[in-house]
């Protein structure tokens, strides 16, 4: 316990300048939410409890567990409510969700491009539609359980990697607004995995060993070309597999099965490896190669998003992660125009995918990102 008390210390040194004040903690049902929820009322806050309702389907999410969209996550995240004596709430969110990350996320899969669900589910509802009715509540921030921090810098708000590199979550989360950073409270951030955890089960909350949800939470099973063909059967056609030079190689099922870089799942047999290495959406083609061809080292982003400063004035030598799993690599970013920059990696990177995000860092600060628009 007493190393417990410690744990939480720090974080009150850390944030201290943000006491007595109220915060409406986004709570998923999961041990990291729980944890923020805890810690923000022994700092001194007025905390409010608050779980998003975002399913579609009720019928269709019934037997889905664990997931933060699922029903289980509000029995889960109510009883963590009343063990902590705060007040919780179920608000409607599902609008807002189908229009911001459903229907983006299908529409994206349809021009060929693969999709960040949870990037546009944090900028668009977390970050934005919470935040909104937080401030109607009377709040002065939003809380989550996400593994990052918050910190001002040179008169800006800036996102700092989280004490967990293995949990971080920064890559999700660059395109958040100024004004959103300066009302978002992340208390994990300061932690390890273990020691929320740790803390979980020390105050007595059921959700300690919960497991973490990595899937796309409305889609259960992974499965995303069978999510898009049951909810939109008309966007979702057969069509042919190609070489590079145009060839005939065989049929698709759809091109929303597919993204850059797969090599499971084709459906056909070649008898040498075959990658997919692009998506034509105009002729719905799915171009195929060797591993060879999915290796590039330049692409251009667009929708940008900076936190350090407002625009990039001048090139800048930065690492960047071009999926949220990648590792951070060396590059140079220069800008195009207003809303464009021209990253070059020092290495080639394996399967740079149009739709995806490429998040730009220095040491741990986030610098910023945009969405994947082309390759060179």
């Amino acid at each position: 316990m007493a190393a417990n008390k410690r744990l939480i210390k720090n974080t009150l040194i850390r944030i201290g300048d943000k006491m007595k004040k109220k915060v409406v903690v986004g709570m998923s049902g999961g041990v990291d939410s729980s944890v923020a929820a805890y810690l923000l009322k022994e700092q001194g806050y007025e905390v409010i409890g608050v779980t998003m309702q975002v399913w579609q389907d009720d019928k269709y999410y019934e037997g889905m567990e664990g997931g933060c969209c699922s029903l289980s996550a509000v029995d889960d995240a109510r009883l963590v409510a009343y063990n902590l004596g705060i007040p919780y709430y179920v608000m409607n969110f599902r609008n807002e969700f189908k229009k911001c990350v459903i229907d983006y996320f299908i529409d994206e899969y349809t021009k060929g491009r693969t999709p960040n669900p949870c990037v546009a589910c944090n900028k668009y509802i977390k970050f934005d539609e919470l935040l909104k009715r937080a401030m109607d509540l009377g709040a002065d921030y939003v809380a989550t359980g996400h593994y990052a921090t918050v910190e001002k810098v040179n008169d800006r708000y800036v996102l700092k990697k989280s004490k967990d590199s293995k949990k971080d979550q920064t890559y999700a989360l660059y395109n958040l607004t100024q004004f959103q950073l300066e009302h978002t409270l992340m208390p994990c951030g300061i932690y390890k995995k273990e020691q929320i955890r740790e803390i979980a089960k020390k105050i007595g909350l059921a959700v300690h060993n919960k497991k973490d949800s990595e899937e796309i939470c409305f889609i259960p099973d992974n499965d995303h070309g069978s999510y898009i063909k049951r909810v939109a059967p008309n966007k979702v056609k057969e069509g042919n597999f190609v070489d590079k030079h145009g060839k005939v190689l065989g049929k698709h099922r759809g091109i929303t099965y597919y993204t850059i870089g797969q090599r499971k799942g084709l459906g056909i047999a070649f008898g040498i490896p075959m990658y997919v290495i692009d998506i034509n959406p105009l002729k719905n083609e799915v171009v195929l190669g060797g591993e060879k061809d999915i290796f590039k080292n330049k692409l251009i982003a667009k929708d940008l998003n900076f936190m350090p400063f407002e625009k990039l004035n001048t090139p800048m030598r930065i690492q960047a992660k071009i999926r949220y799993s990648a590792k951070p690599a060396d590059a140079l970013i220069s800008a195009i125009d207003e809303d464009k920059v021209k990253v070059e990696f020092d290495e080639n990177q394996r399967a740079i995918t149009k739709g995806q995000s490429v998040v730009f860092y220095d040491g741990d600060i986030l610098v910023g990102g945009g969405v994947i628009d082309s390759l060179h």
